[in-house]
């Protein structure tokens, strides 16, 4: 199957992973390995793939009750557990547009009363936040027309584009390490839009007036750049500072920095065995010792720097 860090396809294991976070330290929580449908004999009609792909669990010691899941699932799953048997308090949940992306996953999430703050792509369908379900009048003849949005829904980039650059506002999310004579505090910051917006694609629940619920868009439009280059939609309240959506959205540096912890200095991607239980053993090694270094990182009484 195709491999990110291959950068094709290839032979490899794609782990989904749960992390929490903060501005000052994170660590992975949770993992989940990926089966694919080709893994899972209940996937096939065909008894003679059926007996090969059994055959395959077999070598690979893969449980039978572990069947082909789409990773926003497992992603969910793993959420379950940890708020609901590990008895974890709940935090917005933040995650990139291979999750954001899915209608389904962001309505989960509500369903769970969950906050979140997930990327999407630019050409997500939405309605403005200002549009109203209208009913159109009847003329008399045929049927009587249905109540509905009197536009045809647009996407996040024309809105964005629509609002303009005077819209933009500047927000610095964080301070970071590298400083110059011209940025004293290491100030990491952009320019960004946010909006109201309806998202309109299918599977969106509705209320009982046919309305489409309101959520927050999130647009960073650099400077330079001629439209924004990233996105987000947000759950969160309307009253919500502009800062602490953008602090959200931007959050997700540091599960890029727990990945390239865990691959570069801890050999996360260094598993070469071919057994599931031997890869959730590799994994969990590799997490507890990225928590280890994080807390000896923290740990004002440690001798050194971790």
């Amino acid at each position: 199957m195709y491999c990110g860090a291959l950068g094709k396809t290839g032979n490899c294991q794609i782990g989904v992973s749960l992390h929490a976070a903060t501005d000052w330290a994170s660590a992975a929580l949770d993992w989940r390995l990926f089966l694919p449908a080709s893994w899972d004999d209940h996937t096939t009609d065909d008894a003679e793939t059926a007996v090969f792909i059994r055959r395959r669990r077999a070598r690979a010691k893969i449980d039978d009750e572990v069947r082909y899941r789409t990773k926003w699932r497992l992603a969910l799953d793993m959420l379950d557990e940890a708020i609901d048997d590990w008895g974890l308090s709940a935090r917005p949940v933040v995650a990139d547009a291979g999750y954001g992306g899915i209608t389904e996953f962001r309505r989960a999430l509500a369903e769970r009363g969950l906050s979140y703050v997930v990327a999407v792509k630019a050409s997500t369908s939405v309605q403005p936040g200002e549009a109203e379900i209208t009913t159109p009048p009847w003329s008399g003849t045929g049927r009587p027309p249905k109540p509905g949005y009197p536009h045809q829904p647009t996407d996040l980039r024309a809105l964005a584009l629509s609002a303009g650059r005077t819209a933009l506002r500047q927000v610095t999310w964080r301070h970071g390490t590298k400083k110059t004579p011209g940025n004293r505090t290491g100030a990491m910051h952009s320019r960004f839009l946010t909006l109201r917006v309806r998202p309109a694609n299918r599977n969106n629940a509705r209320d009982t007036h046919g309305n489409l619920p309101a959520y927050w868009m999130i647009a960073e439009w650099p400077p330079h750049e001629p439209e924004p280059t990233d996105y987000w939609l947000s759950n969160l309240p309307t009253d919500t500072p502009v800062r602490e959506l953008v602090q959200l959205a931007k959050m997700r540096w540091r599960i890029e920095h727990d990945y390239r912890e865990l691959k570069d200095g801890l050999g996360l991607d260094h598993f070469e065995g071919r057994s599931m239980a031997g890869w959730h053993r590799h994994v969990t090694l590799a997490s507890l010792a990225q928590a280890i270094c994080t807390q000896l990182r923290y740990d004002p009484k440690a001798p050194a720097p971790a």
